[in-house]
Protein backbone atom coordinates (compact mmCIF):
# COMPACT_ATOMS: atom_id res chain seq x y z
CA UNK A 1 0.00 0.00 0.00
CA UNK A 2 1.87 3.14 -1.20
CA UNK A 3 2.44 5.46 1.74
CA UNK A 4 0.05 8.62 1.08
CA UNK A 5 -2.60 5.76 1.87
CA UNK A 6 -1.81 4.98 4.98
CA UNK A 7 -4.61 5.76 7.88
CA UNK A 8 -4.57 7.57 10.53
CA UNK A 9 -8.07 8.72 12.74
CA UNK A 10 -9.99 8.19 9.48
CA UNK A 11 -7.90 10.70 6.84
CA UNK A 12 -5.44 9.53 4.79
CA UNK A 13 -1.71 10.74 4.44
CA UNK A 14 -2.33 12.43 1.59
CA UNK A 15 -5.07 14.41 3.23
CA UNK A 16 -3.04 14.73 6.61
CA UNK A 17 -0.50 16.42 4.60
CA UNK A 18 -3.02 18.83 2.49
CA UNK A 19 -4.50 19.87 5.89
CA UNK A 20 -1.02 20.69 7.18
CA UNK A 21 -0.55 22.39 4.02
CA UNK A 22 -3.24 24.31 4.42
CA UNK A 23 -2.62 25.22 8.08
CA UNK A 24 0.93 26.64 6.71
CA UNK A 25 -0.15 28.63 4.00
CA UNK A 26 -3.31 30.34 5.92
CA UNK A 27 -0.50 30.94 8.63
CA UNK A 28 1.87 32.51 6.67
CA UNK A 29 -0.36 34.48 4.91
CA UNK A 30 -1.84 35.74 7.86
CA UNK A 31 1.53 36.68 9.14
CA UNK A 32 2.55 38.56 6.29
CA UNK A 33 -0.58 40.15 5.99
CA UNK A 34 -0.16 41.09 9.19
CA UNK A 35 2.86 42.72 9.14
CA UNK A 36 2.15 44.41 5.44
CA UNK A 37 -0.72 45.90 6.91
CA UNK A 38 0.95 46.96 10.22
CA UNK A 39 3.72 48.21 8.46
CA UNK A 40 2.07 50.45 6.43
CA UNK A 41 -0.60 51.94 8.83
CA UNK A 42 2.15 52.91 10.62
CA UNK A 43 3.95 54.95 8.15
CA UNK A 44 0.81 56.71 6.94
CA UNK A 45 0.28 57.25 10.87
CA UNK A 46 3.27 58.70 10.63
CA UNK A 47 3.41 60.75 8.23
CA UNK A 48 -0.68 61.57 8.24
CA UNK A 49 -0.74 61.81 12.15
CA UNK A 50 -4.82 61.69 12.38
CA UNK A 51 -6.47 59.67 15.12
CA UNK A 52 -8.08 56.62 12.71
CA UNK A 53 -4.44 56.08 11.19
CA UNK A 54 -3.04 55.64 14.41
CA UNK A 55 -6.08 53.43 15.70
CA UNK A 56 -5.77 51.31 12.78
CA UNK A 57 -2.29 50.84 13.10
CA UNK A 58 -2.30 49.78 17.11
CA UNK A 59 -5.10 47.18 16.44
CA UNK A 60 -3.04 45.45 13.48
CA UNK A 61 -0.50 45.39 15.96
CA UNK A 62 -2.47 44.01 18.96
CA UNK A 63 -3.46 40.69 16.29
CA UNK A 64 -1.74 38.08 18.51
CA UNK A 65 -0.06 34.86 17.40
CA UNK A 66 -2.14 32.46 19.02
CA UNK A 67 -5.06 33.67 16.89
CA UNK A 68 -3.46 33.60 13.57
CA UNK A 69 -2.39 29.60 14.97
CA UNK A 70 -5.73 28.70 15.76
CA UNK A 71 -7.22 30.03 12.89
CA UNK A 72 -4.67 28.19 10.39
CA UNK A 73 -5.29 24.82 12.72
CA UNK A 74 -8.70 25.40 11.84
CA UNK A 75 -8.79 25.83 7.92
CA UNK A 76 -6.70 22.65 7.91
CA UNK A 77 -8.84 20.86 9.91
CA UNK A 78 -11.71 21.24 7.40
CA UNK A 79 -9.77 18.96 5.18
CA UNK A 80 -10.29 16.45 7.67
CA UNK A 81 -13.19 13.74 8.47
CA UNK A 82 -12.95 14.43 11.99
CA UNK A 83 -15.45 13.05 14.32
CA UNK A 84 -18.26 14.57 16.27
CA UNK A 85 -16.01 15.30 19.53
CA UNK A 86 -12.92 16.50 17.78
CA UNK A 87 -15.08 19.05 15.17
CA UNK A 88 -16.35 20.11 18.72
CA UNK A 89 -13.45 20.92 20.25
CA UNK A 90 -11.84 22.30 16.72
CA UNK A 91 -14.63 24.51 16.93
CA UNK A 92 -14.66 25.32 20.70
CA UNK A 93 -11.17 26.66 20.31
CA UNK A 94 -11.74 28.60 16.94
CA UNK A 95 -14.33 30.65 19.11
CA UNK A 96 -12.24 30.89 21.88
CA UNK A 97 -9.87 32.36 20.20
CA UNK A 98 -11.60 34.76 18.10
CA UNK A 99 -13.69 36.13 21.24
CA UNK A 100 -10.38 36.73 22.54
CA UNK A 101 -8.91 38.17 20.05
CA UNK A 102 -11.76 40.58 19.55
CA UNK A 103 -11.59 41.26 23.30
CA UNK A 104 -7.98 42.55 23.08
CA UNK A 105 -9.50 44.56 19.77
CA UNK A 106 -11.73 46.00 21.82
CA UNK A 107 -9.43 46.33 25.36
CA UNK A 108 -7.25 48.42 22.21
CA UNK A 109 -10.03 50.78 21.16
CA UNK A 110 -11.06 51.94 24.33
CA UNK A 111 -7.49 52.48 25.33
CA UNK A 112 -6.66 54.48 22.73
CA UNK A 113 -10.12 56.74 23.01
CA UNK A 114 -8.96 56.87 27.07
CA UNK A 115 -5.60 57.83 26.26
CA UNK A 116 -6.60 60.43 23.22
CA UNK A 117 -9.39 61.89 25.70
CA UNK A 118 -7.02 62.56 27.93
CA UNK A 119 -4.46 64.04 26.38
CA UNK A 120 -6.64 66.94 24.46
CA UNK A 121 -8.34 67.56 28.05
CA UNK A 122 -6.13 66.87 30.86
CA UNK A 123 -4.69 71.28 30.49
CA UNK A 124 -8.34 72.15 29.73
CA UNK A 125 -10.52 70.25 31.78
CA UNK A 126 -8.59 67.61 34.24
CA UNK A 127 -12.04 66.53 35.55
CA UNK A 128 -13.46 65.02 32.05
CA UNK A 129 -9.88 63.28 32.23
CA UNK A 130 -10.07 61.74 35.27
CA UNK A 131 -13.62 60.85 34.89
CA UNK A 132 -13.44 59.18 31.54
CA UNK A 133 -10.27 56.97 33.10
CA UNK A 134 -12.65 55.89 35.51
CA UNK A 135 -15.22 54.92 32.89
CA UNK A 136 -12.72 53.05 30.68
CA UNK A 137 -11.77 50.67 33.52
CA UNK A 138 -15.33 50.26 33.35
CA UNK A 139 -15.68 49.79 29.75
CA UNK A 140 -12.74 46.93 30.10
CA UNK A 141 -14.48 45.19 33.23
CA UNK A 142 -17.46 44.93 31.08
CA UNK A 143 -15.87 44.09 27.76
CA UNK A 144 -14.07 41.33 29.40
CA UNK A 145 -16.82 39.76 31.34
CA UNK A 146 -19.10 40.07 28.01
CA UNK A 147 -16.39 38.13 26.25
CA UNK A 148 -15.89 35.49 29.55
CA UNK A 149 -20.07 34.98 29.17
CA UNK A 150 -19.73 34.10 25.70
CA UNK A 151 -17.21 31.90 26.11
CA UNK A 152 -18.76 29.81 28.72
CA UNK A 153 -21.96 29.92 26.87
CA UNK A 154 -20.10 28.70 23.57
CA UNK A 155 -18.86 25.63 26.06
CA UNK A 156 -22.11 24.22 27.25
CA UNK A 157 -21.94 26.09 30.53
CA UNK A 158 -25.26 27.34 31.76
CA UNK A 159 -24.88 31.03 32.29
CA UNK A 160 -27.82 31.83 33.27
CA UNK A 161 -27.05 29.64 36.84
CA UNK A 162 -23.90 30.72 36.90
CA UNK A 163 -24.63 34.52 36.89
CA UNK A 164 -27.46 33.46 39.53
CA UNK A 165 -24.57 31.68 41.57
CA UNK A 166 -22.01 35.00 41.39
CA UNK A 167 -25.08 36.80 42.41
CA UNK A 168 -24.77 34.93 45.68
CA UNK A 169 -21.20 34.15 45.86
CA UNK A 170 -20.57 38.21 44.99
CA UNK A 171 -22.96 39.07 48.49
CA UNK A 172 -20.33 37.06 50.57
CA UNK A 173 -17.40 38.52 48.73
CA UNK A 174 -18.39 42.07 48.62
CA UNK A 175 -19.10 41.79 52.54
CA UNK A 176 -15.21 40.58 52.62
CA UNK A 177 -14.16 42.87 50.76
CA UNK A 178 -16.37 45.85 51.78
CA UNK A 179 -13.80 48.31 52.24
CA UNK A 180 -11.66 47.75 48.78
CA UNK A 181 -15.41 47.93 47.30
CA UNK A 182 -15.99 51.19 49.07
CA UNK A 183 -12.84 52.96 47.78
CA UNK A 184 -13.61 51.79 44.66
CA UNK A 185 -16.95 53.40 44.81
CA UNK A 186 -15.57 56.13 45.80
CA UNK A 187 -13.39 56.71 43.02
CA UNK A 188 -16.21 56.81 40.66
CA UNK A 189 -17.94 59.31 43.03
CA UNK A 190 -14.93 61.11 42.66
CA UNK A 191 -14.68 60.75 39.03
CA UNK A 192 -18.28 61.75 38.50
CA UNK A 193 -19.29 64.53 41.06
CA UNK A 194 -15.68 66.07 40.53
CA UNK A 195 -15.14 67.41 44.15
CA UNK A 196 -11.12 68.06 43.00
CA UNK A 197 -9.16 67.14 40.01
CA UNK A 198 -5.56 66.92 38.99
CA UNK A 199 -3.48 69.73 39.59
CA UNK A 200 -5.71 71.21 42.42
CA UNK A 201 -4.25 72.34 45.89
CA UNK A 202 -6.37 70.90 48.45
CA UNK A 203 -6.27 70.59 52.53
CA UNK A 204 -7.74 68.13 53.70
CA UNK A 205 -7.48 68.08 57.63
CA UNK A 206 -3.87 68.62 58.67
CA UNK A 207 -2.75 67.29 55.56
CA UNK A 208 -2.27 70.07 51.92
CA UNK A 209 -0.78 69.49 48.71
CA UNK A 210 -1.34 69.23 45.19
CA UNK A 211 -3.44 66.31 44.14
CA UNK A 212 -1.04 63.91 41.84
CA UNK A 213 -3.01 60.95 41.03
CA UNK A 214 -6.59 59.51 41.52
CA UNK A 215 -6.72 55.54 41.61
CA UNK A 216 -9.09 53.52 41.71
CA UNK A 217 -8.25 53.21 45.69
CA UNK A 218 -6.14 55.75 46.87
CA UNK A 219 -5.92 59.34 45.55
CA UNK A 220 -1.86 60.39 46.23
CA UNK A 221 -1.37 64.10 47.32
CA UNK A 222 2.13 65.91 46.78
CA UNK A 223 2.14 68.02 50.45
CA UNK A 224 4.30 71.42 50.35
CA UNK A 225 7.24 69.83 52.00
CA UNK A 226 7.74 67.03 49.60
CA UNK A 227 6.60 63.89 50.70
CA UNK A 228 3.73 62.15 48.69
CA UNK A 229 0.58 61.59 51.31
CA UNK A 230 -1.84 58.72 50.37
CA UNK A 231 -5.39 58.46 51.38
CA UNK A 232 -8.11 55.96 50.38
CA UNK A 233 -10.49 57.57 48.43
CA UNK A 234 -13.17 55.97 50.91
CA UNK A 235 -11.56 58.32 53.55
CA UNK A 236 -11.01 61.19 51.48
CA UNK A 237 -14.68 61.53 51.01
CA UNK A 238 -15.42 61.30 54.78
CA UNK A 239 -12.94 63.94 55.08
CA UNK A 240 -13.42 67.86 54.74
CA UNK A 241 -12.28 68.91 51.81
CA UNK A 242 -10.88 72.59 51.44
CA UNK A 243 -10.00 73.01 47.11
CA UNK A 244 -8.09 76.50 46.84
CA UNK A 245 -7.81 75.66 43.39
CA UNK A 246 -11.74 76.86 42.62
CA UNK A 247 -11.22 79.59 44.68
CA UNK A 248 -11.46 82.39 42.34
CA UNK A 249 -9.87 85.34 44.94
CA UNK A 250 -9.00 85.47 48.11
CA UNK A 251 -10.16 87.35 51.30
CA UNK A 252 -7.35 88.08 53.44
CA UNK A 253 -7.95 90.02 57.23
CA UNK A 254 -5.24 91.04 58.62
CA UNK A 255 -4.59 93.04 62.07
CA UNK A 256 -1.89 95.59 64.05
CA UNK A 257 -2.11 97.84 66.95
CA UNK A 258 -1.03 100.92 67.92
CA UNK A 259 0.08 102.63 70.76
CA UNK A 260 -2.93 104.22 73.69
CA UNK A 261 -0.49 107.37 73.25
CA UNK A 262 -1.48 108.09 69.61
CA UNK A 263 -3.67 111.15 69.18
CA UNK A 264 -7.39 110.62 68.33
CA UNK A 265 -7.11 112.66 65.14
CA UNK A 266 -4.67 110.33 63.63
CA UNK A 267 -6.21 107.64 65.14
CA UNK A 268 -9.36 108.64 63.20
CA UNK A 269 -7.33 108.86 60.00
CA UNK A 270 -5.70 105.11 60.02
CA UNK A 271 -8.29 104.03 58.36
CA UNK A 272 -8.03 106.03 55.26
CA UNK A 273 -4.81 105.69 55.22
CA UNK A 274 -4.74 101.93 55.15
CA UNK A 275 -7.62 102.08 52.63
CA UNK A 276 -5.11 104.27 49.91
CA UNK A 277 -2.58 101.94 50.32
CA UNK A 278 -4.68 98.57 49.61
CA UNK A 279 -6.54 100.26 46.55
CA UNK A 280 -2.61 101.11 45.32
CA UNK A 281 -2.06 97.66 44.38
CA UNK A 282 -3.67 96.89 41.09
CA UNK A 283 -4.48 93.04 42.04
CA UNK A 284 -6.34 93.84 45.58
CA UNK A 285 -10.39 95.29 46.03
CA UNK A 286 -10.05 97.31 49.54
CA UNK A 287 -13.00 95.96 51.83
CA UNK A 288 -12.69 97.63 55.54
CA UNK A 289 -10.68 98.76 57.88
CA UNK A 290 -12.09 99.68 61.58
CA UNK A 291 -10.64 100.52 64.79
CA UNK A 292 -11.58 97.44 66.10
CA UNK A 293 -11.23 97.55 70.14
CA UNK A 294 -9.29 98.38 73.04
CA UNK A 295 -6.47 95.69 73.32
CA UNK A 296 -4.40 95.03 76.49
CA UNK A 297 -1.56 97.39 75.45
CA UNK A 298 -3.23 98.38 72.03
CA UNK A 299 -5.67 100.28 70.07
CA UNK A 300 -6.33 97.48 67.96
CA UNK A 301 -7.08 97.72 64.35
CA UNK A 302 -8.88 95.12 61.31
CA UNK A 303 -8.62 95.26 58.04
CA UNK A 304 -9.93 93.27 55.09
CA UNK A 305 -9.20 93.23 51.74
CA UNK A 306 -9.79 90.88 48.70
CA UNK A 307 -6.76 89.46 46.12
CA UNK A 308 -8.27 89.01 42.73
CA UNK A 309 -6.49 85.91 42.19
CA UNK A 310 -6.48 82.54 44.42
CA UNK A 311 -2.64 82.22 43.54
CA UNK A 312 -0.75 82.19 47.19
CA UNK A 313 2.19 84.03 46.61
CA UNK A 314 0.53 86.72 44.46
CA UNK A 315 -1.42 87.55 47.72
CA UNK A 316 1.66 86.97 49.74
CA UNK A 317 3.82 89.50 47.88
CA UNK A 318 0.78 92.17 48.02
CA UNK A 319 0.28 91.73 51.64
CA UNK A 320 4.40 92.37 51.98
CA UNK A 321 3.76 95.64 49.83
CA UNK A 322 1.02 96.44 52.45
CA UNK A 323 3.15 95.78 55.52
CA UNK A 324 5.82 98.09 53.97
CA UNK A 325 4.29 100.54 53.61
CA UNK A 326 1.73 101.07 56.63
CA UNK A 327 5.27 100.91 58.46
CA UNK A 328 6.64 103.97 56.31
CA UNK A 329 3.31 105.83 56.31
CA UNK A 330 3.26 105.23 59.97
CA UNK A 331 7.17 106.27 60.73
CA UNK A 332 6.01 109.29 58.64
CA UNK A 333 3.11 110.27 60.66
CA UNK A 334 4.78 109.73 63.65
CA UNK A 335 2.21 106.73 64.78
CA UNK A 336 3.73 103.73 66.79
CA UNK A 337 3.16 100.32 67.02
CA UNK A 338 2.54 98.86 70.00
CA UNK A 339 4.14 96.05 71.62
CA UNK A 340 3.16 94.00 75.22
CA UNK A 341 4.38 96.79 77.72
CA UNK A 342 3.73 96.06 81.48
CA UNK A 343 3.10 99.60 83.80
CA UNK A 344 4.19 98.92 87.60
CA UNK A 345 2.74 101.48 90.43
CA UNK A 346 4.92 101.37 93.56
CA UNK A 347 2.92 103.00 96.77
CA UNK A 348 4.29 103.49 99.95
CA UNK A 349 8.21 105.08 101.39
CA UNK A 350 10.53 105.39 98.47
CA UNK A 351 13.72 103.07 99.43
CA UNK A 352 16.45 105.50 100.85
CA UNK A 353 18.62 106.65 97.60
CA UNK A 354 15.78 106.79 95.33
CA UNK A 355 14.94 109.62 93.94
CA UNK A 356 11.22 110.74 94.90
CA UNK A 357 8.26 109.93 92.24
Amino acid sequence: MPVLDWTWYGNTAQQWLLALAVAGVVAVGLRVVKKIVADRLAARATRTGTDLDNLASDLAARTRRFFILVIALYAGSLVLALPAAAARVRDLAAAAAVLVQLALWGNGLITFGVSRYMQRRLEQDAASATTIAVLGFAARLLLWTAALLLALDNFGIDVTALVAGLGVGGIAVALALQNILGDLFAAFSIALDKPFNIGDFIVVDDFLGTVEHIGLKTTRVRSLSGEQVIFSNGDLLRSRIRNYKQMYERRVVFGFGVTYETPPEKLAAIPALVRRIVEAQPQARFDRAHFKAYGDYSLNFEVAYYVLTPDYNTYMDIQQIINLEIYRQFQAEGIEFAYPTQILYHRGPTPAGLPQQ
